[in-house]
């Protein structure tokens, strides 16, 4: 496993960063995998060299950061060894407040994802979305307060325009409150908008990129076959996110490069996106020990550059999908 710094902080995380989603509640995501089933792949990740660890206080309504928690307290001696990072915006009760960024969700949610995950603070809190109702002022100071209360080390945003990260850059700045240190964003070789103004701006501005879906929902993992999985039948977001009549040309290119080099189609995919520039770490979903296995292989297969250019070539723009 390498490890990199997160942007130009001083923190140090693995290449690969284990998405959680993937654990909770069978009963209300049939795709996802219970504690007892979740632990030995997150064993197998953590026994790879994996340090970073990724959930969100809505995945499966909170059942992912407890099963989270968990698990990492069982793997981990000590809670320096591991980068824990949660997320806040998307609504966890039925009441006005119990969804967005104002102060008041923001207290609110840090406290009980912190009771969940069974730990006293999270390394990287992340806004999963933009909050249009209210002000970023009010946001960036909430989020700051959290951070000057030792409850959260580091900032992280999610997917939204450009123009809103870089405001509420600007805010923070202006105000001496706490910055954005990392940018977790939709990318893959399946949808590549991101390059157009999101990923030029974290470079110039030193914040580490960590995108979501880094292939595209297993669509990329399955390129050259026919394989259909639980998810895909279930997960209307796919149909959202991508487009087949033009995603086909790149997955057949895909399938090519991972034929001639006699590897999974997976371990293809994530190699192209770890070597785009301003990408820290892909975060993977894993439900398999292979997904575990591909993406650590991933970090060290080296594409040429005229396998990286035949992969980058085929893409066609589309609509923006965050």
């Amino acid at each position: 496993m390498e490890y990199s710094r997160l942007g130009t902080t001083g923190l140090q995380v693995s290449r690969i960063c284990l998405g959680m989603m993937s654990y909770g509640d069978p009963e209300k995501m049939e795709w996802t995998l219970p504690e007892e089933r979740a632990e030995p792949i997150v064993r197998r990740a953590a026994e790879a060299g994996v340090t970073f660890f990724d959930t969100a206080d809505v995945y499966s309504a909170g059942a992912s950061e407890v099963i989270t928690g968990n698990v990492l307290r069982r793997l981990f001696p000590r809670r320096e060894e591991y980068v824990l990072a949660t997320k806040v915006y998307f609504p966890m009760g039925k009441g006005r407040n119990d969804r967005g960024l104002s102060r008041k969700h923001i207290m609110a949610a840090i406290d009980a994802s912190l009771e969940r995950l069974g730990t006293d603070y999270v390394d990287l809190y992340q806004i999963h979305r933009w909050d249009d109702e209210t002000p970023i002022e009010e946001t960036m100071e909430a989020l700051h307060d959290v951070v000057r209360a030792g409850k959260v080390r580091y900032l992280g945003a999610s997917s939204m325009w450009a123009w809103q990260f870089a405001k509420a850059q600007h805010v923070a700045e202006v105000n001496g409150w706490t910055k954005f240190v990392s940018m977790q964003n939709h990318y893959n070789l399946l949808y590549r908008e991101e390059e157009r103004e999101m990923l030029p701006l974290c470079l110039d501005q030193g914040v580490g990129v960590i995108p979501w879906s880094p292939l595209a929902r297993g669509v990329l993992a399955r390129a050259g076959t026919a394989q259909e999985t639980t998810r895909q039948e279930s997960d209307g977001r796919i149909d959202y996110l991508y487009e087949p009549e033009n995603d086909q040309v790149v997955l057949e290119r895909v399938a090519q490069v991972a034929r001639e080099r006699e590897l999974p189609a997976a371990q293809v995919a994530l190699a192209w996106l770890l070597r785009q520039p301003a990408v820290t770490a892909p975060i993977v979903g894993a439900t398999k020990d292979r997904h575990v296995d591909d993406a650590v292989a991933a970090v060290d297969v080296e594409l040429s550059e005229k396998d990286l250019a035949f992969l980058s070539e085929a893409y066609t723009p589309r609509d923006v999908r965050m």
